[in-house]
């Protein structure tokens, strides 16, 4: 990548390789990730800035929401090139009914990429909901470029998200999809984020699309548990196609006696008519694919090859 970009150029000029890495959410207890983070994103080409209240601390958040509500404003009003969360956790749910989706608006208008995925769900889908705007659920500063043993496939699926070479990410799923194609907008995230969002005015009414979901830490019968609060809601009818990532680290129990994951998408693929697949490399997992939130999709499965091209 380009390094003949002046180091006067103005903020409000924005520039496909700024970076800035902001703290949305969650607290960062340690500097070193977000240091190593920042390094190897600068190694790739691109001219980072991290926030100024990146590592502020408040409870278990990257500082109080006045903190937080601010750093997102003050990125957007930059509008740089990406703007990279640092992590997820919890802490946007917070910040949703005082953000300027305006301006968040404004700053995707003039080129910004918001990426993040766990917690940045809620900006995501707000941003869609409340101005119809696109984002990109992919890694994390601390979580993915902060870990030593970086996964190539996320860095490099990033990277070509960010300079608009990615048309497409392809993985396998099980069998019994063989020539099924659907088109529609592209949305989804975190299954335990994105179900907070239901009934809110910050809800996506996104109709036809293909929702894409994973989560950490929820035993099957939570995960169930919400796909059909999903499915009660209209939701899942409402799409053409589910497309599910990973689902993790959660503990099994002596009362599950043969339920499983696998026996909860059965059970949730008895009720909707919507094709559920399975395999998306996404989710709190080292590999991970960057999605475009809420652009127009064409999903293509090809014996259990899945394509989702933009």
């Amino acid at each position: 990548m380009s390094h003949h970009h002046h180091h006067h150029e103005h903020c409000d000029e924005p520039s496909a390789h700024t970076l800035t890495l902001f703290t949305p959410a969650g607290v960062l207890t340690k500097a070193a990730p977000l240091r190593l983070a920042a390094k190897r994103l600068a190694a790739m080409g691109f001219h980072v800035h991290i926030d100024e209240a990146a590592l502020v601390r408040h409870q278990r958040f990257g500082g109080d929401d006045e903190t937080r509500l601010s750093a997102l404003h003050r990125v957007a009003a930059q509008a740089p090139g990406i703007a990279l969360a640092t992590r997820g956790g919890y802490g946007l749910t917070r910040l949703l009914d005082r953000i300027d989706w305006k301006l968040i608006a404004k700053s995707v208008d003039l080129g910004t990429h918001w990426v993040g995925y766990s917690d940045m769900t809620a900006l995501q889908l707000g941003l869609l909901g409340r101005t119809g705007r696109r984002s990109w659920a992919g890694p994390l500063a601390c979580g993915d470029f902060g870990d030593e043993m970086l996964d190539e496939v996320t860095s490099d699926c990033f990277a070509e998200a960010m300079s608009g070479a990615l048309e497409a990410v392809g993985f396998r799923t099980e069998a019994g999809f063989d020539g099924f194609e659907a088109k529609g907008t592209l949305w989804g995230g975190n299954l335990c984020v994105l179900n907070s969002m239901l009934g809110t005015r910050h809800w996506p009414k996104v109709k036809g699309g293909i929702l894409f979901l994973e989560d950490v830490n929820e035993h099957p019968y939570r995960i169930e548990r919400n796909l059909l609060q999903l499915h009660q809601a209209g939701v899942l009818d409402a799409q053409k196609a589910i497309v599910l990532g990973a689902f993790t680290e959660f503990k099994k129990s002596p009362l599950d006696r043969g339920y499983s994951l696998k026996a909860a998408i059965a059970y949730l693929r008895s009720v909707t008519k919507t094709p559920i697949l399975t395999g998306l490399p996404f989710g709190h997992v080292p590999t991970k694919v960057t999605l475009p939130v809420g652009a127009k999709v064409t999903l293509l499965v090809q014996a259990r090859d899945v394509l989702i091209g933009w």
